[in-house]
């Protein structure tokens, strides 16, 4: 592995706030992170619950439409990082998220996401938010 376990966690926890800070700011989408081949777990029953095999399937099927979804509103981003934490090759992420839908709409959400790393690039991720107000979007509106 070449660093401890604590470098190694700072590195990563580092990389991860450093890409939410540029989504916040809207200069640089946070799927810059992800590695092509990662999966990605969205639990809970929300519409959006399953496995995506890799980025371009998440991308495809959840996180570009979702997106869309914003195009004419204000757009979606993070607005509190309540935490970053990490060990290892694990970092977890809290936060808060908000953004006007194309409908005038506010669509507020908090979110806990848990990424695996390697070589800079998230390869494993679960996320967890409110399934509720996420399909209250997902069906009101189309991307």
């Amino acid at each position: 592995m070449g660093e401890d376990g604590s470098s190694e966690a700072e590195t990563n926890r580092q990389l991860v706030l450093d890409a939410f800070e540029r989504w916040t700011e809207g200069s640089a989408p946070i799927s810059d992170l992800f590695a092509d081949d990662m999966r990605w777990r969205v639990e809970g029953n929300s519409m959006a619950a399953r496995e995506y095999a890799d980025k371009a399937t998440f991308l495809g099927e959840l996180l570009g439409p979702f997106g869309e979804r914003f195009a004419h509103g204000e757009r979606f981003r993070p607005v509190v990082i309540r935490h970053v934490l990490a060990d290892a090759d694990t970092v977890a992420v809290i936060w808060d998220g908000t953004g006007v839908a194309n409908d005038g709409v506010r669509y507020d959400n908090s979110y806990a996401w848990i990424l695996q790393m390697r070589d800079g690039a998230v390869v494993d991720a679960t996320a967890f938010f409110d399934s509720i107000a996420f399909d209250r979007l997902w069906t009101r509106l189309a991307p």
